[in-house]
Formats: C-alpha cells, structure tokens, sequence
C-alpha cells in the first residue's frame, strides 16, 4: 500500500515537474500585453462595430505601449477620428494636432488638416455666442486649400469656408443689431460697416448690413445734434436765469 502510495506522489510530481514553467506562468505571472497589430485590429474592429468608446481605448494603449511601431501613426489618426465620431470634437482636434506636430510630413496631414476644421465647425453653438471655433475652422480650411490645392480636401474646404464666413457675419450683424436695440447707433454703424467691408462674399448680408448701417448713421447725426441743441438751450437757461 505504501509503495503503490509512493508511486502515485511520484508521478504527480513528475508531471508536475514537466509543466512546471507552464504551470508557474499561468498562477505568478502577469499574462502577455497585446502586440501593437492585435491593438490596432481590435481598435479598427470597434470603430466598424460604432463602439468609439473602445476604439479608443484600444488605439489610446497601442499609442501609450508601442510609440514607435509602424501600426502607431495611423492608429493615432483614427484616435482622433474615434473621439470625432463620438462627437467629442474637442478632444479631436486636440489629437488631430498632436498628429500633425509629430508627423509633419505624413501623406494624411491634408486630411488631418480637414478634420482640425471640420472639429472646430461642429463645435458652433450660436451666433450670440464668441466665433474663436469658426475663427480657427477657418485657419485650417485656407491651409488646406493653400497648402494641399489638389487634393479633395481643398474642394469641401470650399464649401466649409462659405459656412464659416456666413456664421461669423451673422454673429457681426447680432451685434450691431444689439447696439441697435440700445440706441447705441455709432457703435452700430461701425459694425455694419465691418460687415459691409469684410464679407463682400455674402450679398444678403451685404444688402442688409448697408441698409441698417445708412440709417444706424443718420440716428447717430440726429441723436447727436439733439444733445447739442439741448446743451445749447442748457447754456441759455442757464444765463437767462442769472440775469
């Protein structure tokens, strides 16, 4: 009984001893990071799946874990268009920046260019609100075309352009007509005459700053000589009631 006993512990420790290194890995060591192909494969198969969230994830680690891996700059341009897809245009263009600062030269710099403006344009709010989105959209849309002229980018850059302009003149002309509203009719007048100036590409609005910038001029004169004559009749009084 002893030695049957025997025989059956030395077997066990025998088998044991085989897979031993198997057998340490699997309940001491920490199991094996996933290469950088496997992190941008599952990162691609999260953003056809529209779960961005995990696209990001995945991108964001294959990013962190293996920066100089070939898989790395193009995982980083789908990070930044992950965090656009799921409308954090914010953090986007943030990415999308980051890119271009370390890739300067990359073939998808006119692309990431588009997207940097196209981020900023779908951060519009509303006119009554400061236009520094549109503002830098801009910046980026004339890059495109001036830098990149025969790429498709450059193209519906164009149509990007018209819209920015457009918003940021509506904003111009909710001013003056706030200026407007408060009898302010100088500072008015001044904003329509901006409008009239700097965005010629734009005839209605065009039409109409220059029709309210007339009148916003002629309110001003009036207003303005009707202070003077009651200073005037003031000044009259005022010795009249001496004497």
């Amino acid at each position: 009984m002893d030695k049957l006993r025997f025989r059956f512990i030395f077997i066990l420790l025998f088998v044991f001893l085989c897979s031993g290194c198997g057998v340490i890995d699997y309940f001491f060591l920490s199991p094996p990071e996933d290469t950088a192909q496997e992190l941008a494969e599952a990162g691609y198969e999260a953003m056809q799946a529209k779960d961005y969230s995990k696209a990001i994830e995945y991108f964001t680690k294959l990013r962190d874990r293996y920066p100089f891996s070939p898989y790395t700059p193009m995982a980083e341009i789908s990070l930044g268009d992950a965090y656009f897809l799921d409308e954090q245009y914010k953090a986007a263009v943030e990415i999308y920046k980051e890119f271009e600062s370390l890739h300067p030269r990359h073939e998808a710099i006119p692309y990431v260019l588009f997207q940097i403006g196209v981020a900023n344009f779908k951060q519009f709010k509303s006119i009554d609100r400061p236009q520094s989105n549109m503002t830098e959209a801009l910046e980026y849309f004339y890059r495109v075309k001036e830098t990149f002229p025969d790429t498709k980018y450059a193209k519906e850059a164009d149509q990007y352009i018209l819209k920015c302009r457009r918003y940021q003149a509506e904003h111009e002309i909710f001013v003056a007509d706030f200026y407007w509203r408060t009898e302010k009719y100088l500072s008015a007048w001044k904003r329509y005459e901006y409008v009239v100036e700097n965005y010629k590409d734009l005839p209605d609005i065009i039409q109409y700053a220059r029709r309210r910038g007339k009148l916003a001029y002629f309110l001003y004169q009036k207003k303005n000589s009707e202070q003077k004559m009651e200073q005037e009749q003031g000044s009259w009084k005022k010795w009249f009631d001496w004497l």
